[in-house]
């Protein structure tokens, strides 16, 4: 079992289903109980180790399947062929197949921050994506999502570093600055996501992430409780140790 960030102290980050979410009353830069970036690194490795581990018994058993959300891994500008269907479309096609985990995003918030959409078509996608993870979740996918929230300096910060290191100049897109112009209304939209969207098949936990080892550590090891509370188990074995002897005996030693 995961310290530090089991139980009660991930219920802290938990966004509770229809609660009002302010992000402006949560510190981005909050690091909780873990003051130590060192010690904290060093649980962090022991947590990727672990995940590996469930990882493997989940790909073996192919019992349930994983779906991971983060804000901050985009899709792709929708090809014609995904623009012609339902706006979940393509998010159903990625979703992961029982025995694998899959990692992408929310792609709602942009037709709402630049007001694409008319907004009784995104009210009722809330209530659709609500229901395509309820179907989800009953089919056996563990869907677990965070929003890693950092500050607007931060961000600039980040940003800045990018445009300081020719090394780094393929992680920047002009688009940035023009979208870092719309970060209230990139708030707004996100607080009316968590508040709508997290529900107790597929909550939503808010990440302090000003701070990439405290993220990292607070992601891994919500996930190292969340694979672990799966009950996950490696098949019966398709060989009796008899039967694995003579074949050992059989490949011989050339």
């Amino acid at each position: 079992m995961a310290d530090g960030y089991s139980g009660a102290a991930m219920a802290h980050h938990r966004v509770r289903p229809g609660t009002r979410v302010r992000l402006g009353r949560i510190d981005p830069a909050d690091t909780g109980k873990h003051t130590d970036e060192a010690a904290a690194r060093a649980k962090l490795g022991r947590d990727i180790a672990r995940l590996t581990q469930l990882q493997d018994v989940l790909y073996a058993e192919r019992r349930h399947a994983v779906l991971v959300v983060l804000e901050v891994v985009p899709f792709k500008v929708p090809t014609e062929e995904e623009a012609e269907h339902d706006f979940l479309w393509r998010v159903h096609r990625a979703a992961p197949r029982r025995g694998h985990i899959t990692i992408f995003n929310r792609d709602v918030l942009v037709p709402r921050v630049h007001r694409t959409v008319p907004r009784a078509i995104l009210r009722r996608r809330y209530e659709q994506i609500n229901d395509f993870e309820r179907i989800l979740a009953e089919n056996d996918t563990l869907i677990v999502k965070f929003f890693l929230h950092i500050s607007k300096g931060e961000q600039r910060r980040r940003l800045g570093e990018r445009l300081a290191d020719p090394a780094k100049y393929w992680k920047f897109s002009p688009g940035d600055v023009k979208e870092r112009a719309l970060w209230n209304r990139y708030l707004t939209a996100y607080e009316k996501l968590l508040a709508r969207c997290s529900t107790p098949h597929a909550p939503w936990y808010v990440i302090p992430a000003d701070h990439k080892w405290h993220r990292n550590l607070a992601v891994a090891s919500r996930l190292v409780d969340a694979l672990e509370g799966l009950g996950s188990r490696y098949p019966p074995p398709a060989l009796s140790p008899a039967q694995a002897r003579r074949l050992r005996g059989a490949l011989g030693s050339g």
